[in-house]
């Protein structure tokens, strides 16, 4: 058979397989429309979205500070990730799992945690991550080890012939690990309830996006796992709103699991401990600032008279008011005792963890009768 040459490659082999990785965007960086405006998003829902990345911003400010003047531990800023969390907060209903990474505080305030839980496990407290769904995971903070968690949990719901999914989030960063290819892999050969959320915040810690990896998009990675994988504009909140409800849809309609892209851009630092004027310019920061997400949505709400400057200054009130009320209750928590990061860990205690616990106790007494 002849082939005609559209079907030959430079190379002059027969293509086996091609691929293609679709965008979504509705919203652009300046609060435009980019294609007709979505039927879910009504105008209270556009103003609830708003709003609650107005608060997890507020939030986000107030926990840094507290960092800084020394009343919490290290802190995961999600300063221009608001869209991502938001959208994901809503997308999720009651009875899902949801698998978090640590910078998704957002999400998690949607998920019914108190702000002063959030801020208590960063102070060091186990018991900020006891509150929220009891199916949901706690935070996350290695890097990856939570989408071997996640396809696990999937892999629970289909034996169980449940009709919830789960959907967990993970940094760039965190492509490049093994967990993720591992999770990937089983998420397509068992065909998870899964939906696995990339931040492509285009920095893991100091490495840039197109140094840690080759591939052109992070959502090409799901065409090796057998799984769909799709990129939208992290800062549109109705682009990933958009993604989760496809990826819902096909895992109810038994097509498996999705890797969703969402392309963000991190314009805080990666934590507390982290300064990240030693690796990226100014200049590339204040281009990032004109995509930021809270600004582009607050652009549209204008522009449909949805939103005024009275509207803003009430909310940003309310946001402080919010904030700061969970900032005393935090501070005013009687402090946990250290040995009591091991109540946290296991269901059943095991007898092997015995010794580490005693010698921790041991130098628990020996520092305090030092003093």
């Amino acid at each position: 058979m002849k082939l005609s040459q559209s079907r030959v490659t430079e190379q002059g082999h027969v293509p086996l397989a091609r691929f293609v990785i679709d965008w979504i965007q509705f919203l652009n960086e300046h609060g435009e429309w980019t294609q007709p405006r979505p039927d879910f998003a009504t105008d209270e829902w556009l103003r609830d979205m708003y709003k609650h990345m107005v608060m997890t911003r507020v939030f986000d400010q107030k926990a840094i500070a507290l960092q800084r003047t020394g009343q919490m531990g290290t802190y995961p800023s999600s300063l221009g990730q608001e869209a991502f969390a938001t959208a994901i907060g809503i997308a999720l209903q009651n009875e899902d799992v949801f698998v978090p990474y640590y910078r998704d505080h957002g999400t998690l305030l949607m998920r019914g945690y108190d702000m002063s839980d959030i801020l208590a496990y960063w102070g060091g407290d186990e018991r900020g991550s006891t509150t929220g769904p009891k199916q949901d995971l706690p935070l996350c903070v290695p890097i990856a080890t939570q989408i071997t968690h996640a396809a696990g949990a999937a892999a629970a719901l289909k034996i169980k012939a449940q009709d919830n999914l789960v959907i967990t989030t993970i940094g760039d960063g965190g492509t490049s690990k093994g967990d993720f290819f591992e999770s990937l892999n089983v998420a397509g050969a068992w065909q998870l309830p899964l939906i696995v959320v990339v931040n492509n915040n285009q920095y893991a810690i100091s490495v840039p996006r197109e140094i840690q990896c080759g591939a052109k998009t992070l959502a090409q990675k799901a065409i090796g796992a057998g799984i769909h994988g799709v990129q939208v504009d992290g800062n549109d909140p109705m682009a990933l709103y958009q993604a989760l409800l496809e990826a819902r849809q096909r895992i109810q309609q038994h097509k498996g699991a999705t890797l969703i892209e969402a392309v963000t851009y991190r314009l805080g630092d990666h934590t507390t401990a982290d300064d990240a004027t030693r690796y990226r310019s100014n200049d590339e920061v204040k281009e990032a600032w004109l995509k930021d997400p809270v600004k582009r949505l607050q652009s549209l709400l204008a522009s449909l008279n949805l939103w005024d400057e009275q509207r803003e200054q009430d909310w940003q009130k309310q946001c402080a008011k919010s904030v700061d009320a969970a900032v005393k209750r935090y501070l005013a928590r009687e402090p946990q005792q250290p040995a009591a990061m091991f109540d946290y860990l296991y269901e059943q205690w095991p007898e092997v963890m015995n010794e580490q616990l005693d010698l921790l106790i041991d130098k628990i007494d020996r520092m305090s009768s030092s003093h």
